[in-house]
């Protein structure tokens, strides 16, 4: 592997909880995370999560036993998810946008024995658990309800307020002795079609991306405040809020709301907590909200001195645009749920706008043909990726993991251009990649530019069939507010920047674009409706 400086390994035995307690046992009052209801100190953390665990254990959930973690980002989560692990048992974080189907199918497939919820998002929590007992069986037996008092109605005789458990229970005294090699908490990766996959990581694959990425790349340190809009129960999110911080002893700024601008906004300026993040870890379609929003705060009104962006591609112009107002780089990269965070980015002080950057030290990155072979410099390939923090498996999906995990490498999913400079491209996913008269474009190219426009907020470009079965490219354009533009100005605009068989040959204005919950902009629902 790549290593340009020494990386401890974690021990065989190794709980990655335990490891967190250990690094900061000697903080004490220090501030680790601060919600909208107030700070946890690490003294209190470390107490908490041996306090979860004994919880767990009393609950009689036993050893590598799954738990479901649906909640808010508060800083109930970090001792829910922690806790779990100290007691050997799987936290299961999912995402709290999805549908209450979604939710029944998750109970089933890891069989959870207890479930973490936020007061607000209980009522799905139980119609899930409803349609789950009536399928194959829901097995969970107790619930834990966070922020329980603002809950409607009397909890479920199941369920305990979980500042009550905390309270009460007998805290586990010794970490369960975990493997490194065993798995510590599960993430569900989902595609553009099919049920979500179970996505297990092991105990020691938190510790490799904060060591290889947010130490080494990042450079986090203790006097660092973290912000992410992406929420702990995405892996970037996980590593950004969590692993990342814990690790290095800084604090980490939570928010349960919509990472919309005006919230953001109000965390860059201190009005929660009266603390000012140093790096803010964001998606593209969020910074591109910021920077049409009115209110965009001057950089003399924050305190960041780094910002990261993931989930889709960064273009240049945007990039750019961002830092000139800000003052400070965004340092793109791309990561995934199967390796937990980013492998491929940007470095500080060494971006390049418009690329991913470079390899992520300790990760090997190949662009492979459709073949299996190497693909030369400036030519797209798929991505595949061997680092330590690659996932074990897909949970009872043998098809999926054999696809995915091929030996040590990752089939990312991506197509990427490897560039003269030894950085990479972003092309699109490999089944967004376009074929137009026998040459690929790449929907993420033209989407860019179309971006570049003055009038343009966001886009995204698929493959339509002409009526003789040909493939054309279509964009669909959101306006930013209060701006106007034509189709033929905008084709024009892209002929001017591209080569001329880039070019839209049709455009479609819409108020909005199908995204997932990280802002992934979903062009196989722009592609079944061109099908209707």
């Amino acid at each position: 592997m790549n290593h340009t400086r020494a990386v401890t390994t974690p021990p065989e035995r190794f709980n990655f909880a335990q490891h967190l307690i250990s690094l900061n046992a000697a903080r004490g009052a220090k501030i680790a995370f601060i919600d909208d209801q107030g700070a946890l100190s690490y003294a209190e953390l470390a107490t908490r999560i041996r306090a979860f665990a004994g919880a767990l254990v009393q609950a009689g959930v036993r050893r590598e036993e799954r738990v479901l973690l649906l909640m808010h980002d508060c800083n109930d989560w970090p001792v829910a998810f922690l806790g779990a692990m100290y007691a050997g048992v799987v936290p299961v974080a999912v995402n709290t946008l999805l549908t209450v189907d979604d939710y029944a199918y998750m109970l089933q497939h890891s069989r959870a024995q207890a479930a973490i919820v936020s007061a607000a998002l209980l009522p799905s929590l139980q119609s899930a658990m409803d349609i789950a007992s009536k399928q194959r069986g829901c097995e969970v037996k107790s619930i834990f309800v966070s922020n329980a008092q603002s809950a409607s109605g009397a909890l479920p005789s199941n369920a305990t307020s979980f500042v009550d458990v905390i309270s009460s229970a007998i805290p586990l005294a010794e970490a369960v002795d975990t493997s490194a090699n065993d798995p510590g908490f599960w993430l569900y990766s989902s595609g553009s079609t099919g049920r979500p996959k179970g996505t297990v990581h092991t105990h020691a694959n938190p510790f490799w991306t904060a060591e290889l990425y947010g130490k080494a790349v990042l450079q986090l340190r203790e006097n660092d405040v973290c912000f992410s809009a992406a929420k702990l129960f995405f892996a970037y999110g996980l590593g950004n809020g969590l692993s990342f911080p814990l690790t290095v002893g800084a604090t980490t700024i939570l928010m349960a709301e919509r990472p919309t601008p005006d919230a953001v906004f109000k965390r860059w300026r201190g009005d929660i907590g009266n603390t000012k993040p140093s790096i803010f870890f964001g998606a593209p379609t969020g910074f591109a909200g910021m920077l049409a929003a009115p209110n965009l705060p001057l950089s003399k009104d924050v305190a960041l001195r780094l910002c990261s962006s993931a989930g889709e591609a960064l273009p240049a112009d945007l990039g750019e645009r961002f830092s000139q107002h800000i003052g400070v780089e965004i340092i793109d990269g791309i990561g995934s749920t199967e390796m937990l965070h980013i492998f491929l980015s940007n470095v500080p002080g060494k971006v390049r706008y418009g690329t991913t950057g470079f390899p992520v030290p300790g990760y090997d990155i190949e662009l492979r043909s459709e073949s299996g072979g190497a693909v030369p410099d400036g030519e797209p390939g798929d991505l595949y990726i061997r680092g330590e923090s690659a996932a074990l498996c897909y949970w009872g999906n043998r098809e999926k993991s054999r696809e995915t995990f091929q030996g040590a490498w990752t089939k990312s999913g991506d197509k990427y251009v490897k560039n003269a400079d030894g950085t990479y491209t972003y092309s699109g996913r490999s089944d967004d990649m376009l074929k137009v008269s026998g040459i690929y474009v790449s929907p993420f190219e033209v989407e860019s530019t179309l971006m570049q426009h003055d009038a343009v907020l966001e886009a995204a470009v698929i493959g339509v069939l002409d009526a003789e079965g040909l493939t054309k490219t279509k964009a669909f354009v959101v306006l930013k507010p209060g701006k106007q533009a034509s189709d033929s100005e905008l084709k024009a605009f892209v002929k001017d920047k591209l080569a001329p068989y880039k070019y839209p040959r049709s455009i479609e204005f819409v108020n909005e674009l199908p995204k997932t919950a990280t802002g992934k902009i979903q062009r196989f629902k722009l592609r079944e409706r061109e099908k209707d």
